[in-house]
């Protein structure tokens, strides 16, 4: 199908090529990057180590599924402009954004434990999501409501932000 001058893909509105855990192969990806994650992993920015990454991830998972409290920062222009921009401009998010607090493992979030359990957190997690797409009880603590393709398309993102973080 053919929308413009860009192929999309059907029904979502994203630009064909634009990753997301709707795909399987993005999704495959993204977790056997995440499988190469070690404790030693050097960050290239920020001051999460490793650890408080996947710690990161699993608690913003936990807080759309509905299973942690959230910080609503939800404003006209972040659930506008700044989702349209952070979901379709195929551009790496931002370096520097403070996360909020109760996703945060040095404030209230999820303090790191062993390794390998927290691993194995955001993996499961990452599974729950995708089966629950497209029911999410809450809306994004930032962007507001999000379509089951763009949920997708925002935890995709949300992880290759952080393991781009660690080179990987």
């Amino acid at each position: 199908m053919v929308s413009g001058p860009v192929e999309r893909e059907r029904g979502t509105g994203y630009a064909l090529g634009m990753k997301s855990f709707a795909n399987p192969a993005d999704l495959r990806s993204a977790l056997g990057r995440l499988r190469r994650i070690t404790p030693e992993s050097e960050r290239r920015w920020g001051t999460m180590t490793p650890n408080e990454m996947l710690c990161h991830l699993a608690d913003s998972l936990r807080v759309v599924l509905g299973e942690r409290s959230q910080d609503v920062r939800i404003t006209l222009f972040s659930r506008t402009a700044m989702k349209w921009i952070a979901l379709r401009v195929p551009l790496p998010w931002p370096k520097g954004i403070r996360t909020g607090r109760t996703v945060d493992p040095r404030r209230d979030g999820t303090r790191p434990a062993e390794f390998a359990h927290d691993r194995a957190a955001i993996e499961e997690l990452t599974g729950r999501f995708v089966e629950k797409s497209a029911t999410m009880p809450l809306p994004h603590p930032l962007f507001g409501e999000l379509t089951q393709a763009e949920w997708l398309r925002w935890a995709y993102l949300h992880a290759d932000h952080h393991l781009r973080q660690f080179g990987i």
